[in-house]
């Protein structure tokens, strides 16, 4: 009887899993307002198969690198937290100006990742014609990485459209704060965001996996080093980045690196935080509970996320007849802008006749 109910623990640990994720999706689509113009259901006739293909693509691509889920990841937040989620990050410069990709916050953004979106680009034209915006599938790749890592499944509200330009270095800079900022720097910089400590301190769980270069914390090692640090986290950086100016990577969640799950908010509280925008989120009194809170209940960080992550999927997102949906997502449509209405308005009176 006893080996009959240990051979069950796997199904019943499982089964768990999945109803606490559907959990998460349902409370989340009933505590987060939908943006006019998105909707959770947009694809459903012009592309019913859009989530589907991103998933499976990605399901392999994760089978040879799981890291490129800390990157497709890491792309959607640098993409939205600077002028909304309109794609604009996917954009090559021009003669016109250098990309937000040669701002110095998105110099580490993994080539690969860029990559893995022209592929999906391109396997969803095929299949549905210029329907699927660039941005979309951004999101929609983001979702997936946490769920294919280990992370709560959730649905995505769709309906953006790519941004016809992309953002200065400037504005770069002013919407994505360094890896050295405190925590009441990065609680002011998204309280303009719409965001409560409750989803900063969320939303930085992303950093439970993913690489860092040495660049972004050593000078927390260098000249002197950071007291809130572990000393034995600390000797163990510096046998990875000997120097200043080392430039190897390191993990950003030294317990379960590839796994999305709460150990970086265990890290925290251990002192084993990488970053100073990490670590003093439980040095500074307005999160710490926030991060104790998480530490101890993954049920709970997990629904939170979710709820922070949709809102973020939709800060000032460009819907209806603004933008584009690009042909490459790399590249503004080229032609004019008549004829590329002309021929989106044909598949919107196609979806509406299907």
């Amino acid at each position: 009887m006893a080996s009959a109910a240990k051979s069950f623990t796997p199904l019943l640990l499982i089964s768990s899993l999945l109803i606490a994720s559907w959990f998460c999706a349902t409370e989340a689509k009933s505590t987060v307002p939908v943006v006019q113009g998105l909707s959770w259901t947009f694809y459903q006739s012009s592309c019913p198969k859009v989530e589907s293909i991103i998933r499976k693509q990605l399901e392999k691509v994760f089978k040879k690198e799981i890291g490129q889920a800390a990157g497709l990841l890491r792309l959607h937040f640098h993409d939205c937290f600077v002028q909304g989620c309109d794609g604009s990050v996917l954009l090559d410069g021009s003669a016109s100006g250098p990309s937000e990709q040669d701002a110095p916050p998105n110099l580490t953004l993994r080539a690969r990742a860029f990559e893995i979106i022209d592929d999906l680009r391109e396997r969803i034209h095929k299949e549905c014609g210029r329907v699927v915006s660039c941005s979309d599938i951004l999101a929609i790749a983001a979702r997936d990485s946490v769920y294919l890592s280990g992370g709560p499944d959730y649905d995505v509200p769709l309906g953006r459209r790519d941004g016809l330009n992309f953002a200065t270095r400037n504005a770069t800079l002013d919407n994505l704060p360094p890896p050295f900022a405190n925590a009441d720097t990065i609680l002011s910089s998204l309280a303009g965001k719409t965001f409560d400590p409750t989803d900063v301190v969320a939303l930085s769980g992303g950093h439970t996996i993913g690489i860092s270069h040495c660049s972004s914390f050593t000078d927390r090692l260098y000249p002197t080093q950071d007291p809130t640090m572990d000393k034995t986290f600390a000797n163990n950086l510096k046998g990875i980045c000997p120097a200043s100016d080392s430039n190897s990577t390191t993990v950003l969640d030294i317990r379960s690196p590839n796994n999305f799950d709460n150990k970086y908010y265990v890290d925290l509280m251990n002192r084993q935080g990488l970053f100073t925008s990490d670590q003093d989120l439980y040095t500074n009194k307005k999160t710490r509970g926030i991060v104790t809170s998480f530490a101890a209940n993954q049920s709970l960080f997990f629904e939170k996320f979710v709820v922070a992550m949709i809102k973020m999927s939709q800060l000032s997102v460009l819907t209806g007849k603004q933008g584009e949906i690009r042909a490459s997502c790399s590249v503004r449509n080229s032609g004019s802008s008549y004829l590329e209405s002309v021929v989106e308005e044909g598949f919107e009176a196609l979806s509406e006749l299907i």
